[in-house]
């Protein structure tokens, strides 16, 4: 009779949550969410960042999830995080696992999932198992919750750069871009590079153009200087209450890895780019994005320390100045 009841009660409760959803939980093979989980500041993740589903108040987190020994960052393939009030966190669930055959190995790093059009696309970066080169690929899924598929063919980023970090931006004219960054391990000064996307998201439309590169910004120091070495990583963008549209970003400056911000003269994605002088955020944490709570805070999600294995998520207020800057308001704990 307790079986029976315990049955009961958990078809209740999978039902009640999969309504308030919108997904089918049970289908996916993802449990219902619960009280339990793992507490935030026990989650290991490098680059998170969040997409908040407003309908149904659900935070998903993705990012970098799987390493081995916790030595270096190697797995293969993309996990998230779920839940309700960004305490405590439910997985990780995978979302995407490659088959045999699929041309990437080693590397699956930075996952972040956009809403486009009424589908789901993760832009995340994957190391080729032949060629060893990193890019950015786009898989696509019918909800956050995945499954996700490819849905470029293969690499977005060209054929033969080291890049990395792809993040998806739609400009005035409902134009679809990717920004991403050439790595400095193949080019010694790190550029942030925008390329247009087909209206589907399948592939590049065009060449790349040159944002900036690292060493443009005034804080930034180099990491190699027998390579005059500068790190970019982690862009992002966001238009401020002014309509002028910024660029978070990721290197290294005096205190280790950090976040600065660029402001496009334009308004456009195009740029030119001016670099704000100090960094928002510059105490050994980074790769941050932006995002709204459920109760339409703004926060600045990053992992922080630097240093495998201890990065974690960790959540600070954002505010807009008078005149459009941004600036920390404390860290957000929930």
């Amino acid at each position: 009779m307790e079986k029976i009841m315990r049955h009961i009660l958990y078809m209740f409760l999978a039902g009640l949550i999969g309504v308030s959803t919108g997904y089918k939980l049970v289908a996916q093979g993802v449990p219902a969410l619960s009280r339990q989980g793992i507490a935030v500041d026990s989650v290991h993740i490098r680059d998170p960042f969040l997409l908040v589903d407003s309908v149904n108040d659900i935070y998903y987190m993705f990012g970098t999830t799987r390493g081995i020994d916790n030595r270096h960052w190697v797995g293969n393939g993309f996990d998230q995080y779920v839940s309700r009030d960004m305490r405590r966190w439910q997985g990780p669930y995978p979302v995407f696992e490659p088959g045999p055959g699929f041309w990437g190995k080693g590397n699956f790093w930075a996952a972040e999932c956009h809403e486009y059009k009424g589908k789901y696309y993760l832009f995340a970066t994957v190391r080729g198992a032949v060629d060893s080169l990193l890019g950015t690929a786009i898989f696509v899924a019918d909800t956050p919750r995945g499954p996700f598929v490819e849905h470029s063919d293969g690499r977005v980023t060209p054929d033969t750069w080291q890049a990395l970090d792809g993040t998806l931006y739609v400009d005035e004219k409902g134009n679809p871009w990717m920004v991403f960054c050439h790595e400095w391990t193949q080019i010694g000064d790190g550029t942030v590079e925008a390329v247009r996307l087909t209206r589907d998201l399948r592939a590049a439309k065009g060449k790349p153009r040159t944002l900036f590169a690292a060493s443009s910004a005034p804080w930034t120091v180099m990491i190699d200087p027998s390579r005059q070495a500068y790190v970019t990583d982690g862009p992002f963008l966001y238009r401020n209450r002014k309509g002028e549209l910024l660029l978070l970003w990721s290197s290294f400056g005096k205190e280790g890895y950090a976040i600065g911000v660029a402001r496009s003269q334009s308004g456009r994605i195009t740029g030119p780019w001016e670099h704000v002088s100090e960094p928002l955020f510059a105490r050994d944490g980074g790769h941050g994005m932006l995002f709204r709570t459920l109760d339409g805070e703004m926060l600045l999600s990053i992992h922080q320390p630097n240093v495998l294995p201890a990065e974690r998520p960790h959540f600070f207020r954002v505010k807009e100045a008078v005149d459009g800057s941004l600036y920390l308001d404390g860290e957000f704990r929930p």
